[in-house]
């Protein structure tokens, strides 16, 4: 697949998710056990951790701190899509864990871009996992193949979520974070583990963002209604202000949408002034990045203030939905944090 120039460009405004300039689709059928699984007693295999130096713990200013080392918090972090495949003759429907070179493209992407939003909230756990290719989203003729993939792939979150609750979590509070694959994957990780669950008694937040979430994807967690609410969820998908996608009535039309600047699932506008700050591909804060607004499932915003993007005929600002709000993200997080200490 070739991606147009404007859609390059703003990938490397921005570089939330690392995207290839071109996408192989797996060949063949669907094969279990072509690539080890990952051993979660191993440090190797967490993209993020609190015992080992990584990305999530960079700061993209110097006037924020980096408080895992003392925080009473854990945070546990599902990354993104960016296996995208390898070559033309690729069979393999999962990424591999060993492989290096996207072990890196994860790293330097979603874990330094995303994940690091919330160093300032509690101890990083962002595990790798075999992703699914981004193909399974899109397959029509395989889709059992295409099924299987995102099975192993949610299979690999289970077993280090398992692992990280039995090893590392000794009963502190969690959020929960994660976008577009990852966030598939989160959704269905809060329905085993939480909902109506006695661990549900300690989730402070879920940031499900980069998918469609109906309000009643949960009996018993609800959207985040109030920037403090904790035992709730906030999830938001980024289009340009006054654009309907081709799909938006198959699901975006139901799901909740959350402001992620100012805390609420209302129509109220969030004008650039109180976007504290985004963070563009240097990893350097940009005050006043983006405006944004609740409207229909979405949130819309304009032209982020940054150069070129006013030529950018890009609608859906899918791959930026961490970076375009990042200091309010963080600032958040640690609040609804504070807030569920305080009540516990």
């Amino acid at each position: 697949m070739k991606y147009p120039f404007f859609l390059l460009f703003s990938i490397l405004i921005f570089q939330a998710c690392s995207v290839a300039t071109n996408t192989y689709k797996p060949i063949g059928n669907f094969q279990p056990n072509q690539f080890t699984a990952p051993d979660y007693n191993q440090l190797e295999y967490w993209a993020a951790h609190p015992d080992k130096r990584d990305n999530a713990d960079s700061l993209p200013a110097t006037f924020l701190t980096d408080e895992q080392s003392t925080s009473e918090v854990d945070v546990f972090f599902v990354y993104p899509t960016i296996y995208t495949g390898t070559q033309k003759t690729q069979t393999n429907w999962n990424s591999d864990v060993n492989d290096e070179a996207f072990n890196q493209k994860v790293d330097n992407s979603t874990i330094l871009h995303q994940a690091s939003v919330f160093n300032g909230t509690g101890k990083i756990y962002a595990p790798r996992y075999r992703q699914a290719h981004i193909n399974v989203y899109y397959e029509k003729e395989r889709r059992q193949d295409a099924e299987k993939a995102f099975e192993l792939a949610y299979q690999d979150v289970k077993r280090a979520f398992d692992f990280y609750l039995k090893n590392y979590n000794n009963g502190r509070p969690i959020v929960i974070a994660s976008h577009s694959q990852g966030t598939n994957h989160t959704e269905r990780l809060l329905k085993e583990y939480f909902d109506g669950k006695d661990l549900q008694k300690q989730l402070i937040a879920a940031y499900l963002v980069g998918m469609p979430i109906i309000a009643d994807s949960f009996q018993n967690i609800k959207p985040c209604e109030t920037p403090e609410q904790t035992g709730c969820f906030c999830t938001w998908n980024a289009y340009s202000k006054d654009h309907y996608p081709k799909k938006w009535e198959d699901d975006l039309k139901y799901a909740v949408a959350t402001n992620p600047l100012i805390w609420t699932t209302k129509g109220t506008y969030a004008d650039y002034l109180d976007n504290k700050g985004g963070v563009l591909s240097k990893f350097k804060v940009k005050e006043n990045l983006s405006d944004a607004q609740v409207k229909d499932g979405m949130v819309w915003i304009g032209h982020p203030k940054v150069f070129g993007s006013i030529f950018l005929p890009t609608k859906r600002w899918h791959y930026a939905e961490y970076n375009l709000f990042y200091l309010n993200i963080r600032e958040n997080a640690q609040l609804r944090a504070k807030t569920f200490l305080e009540k516990n």
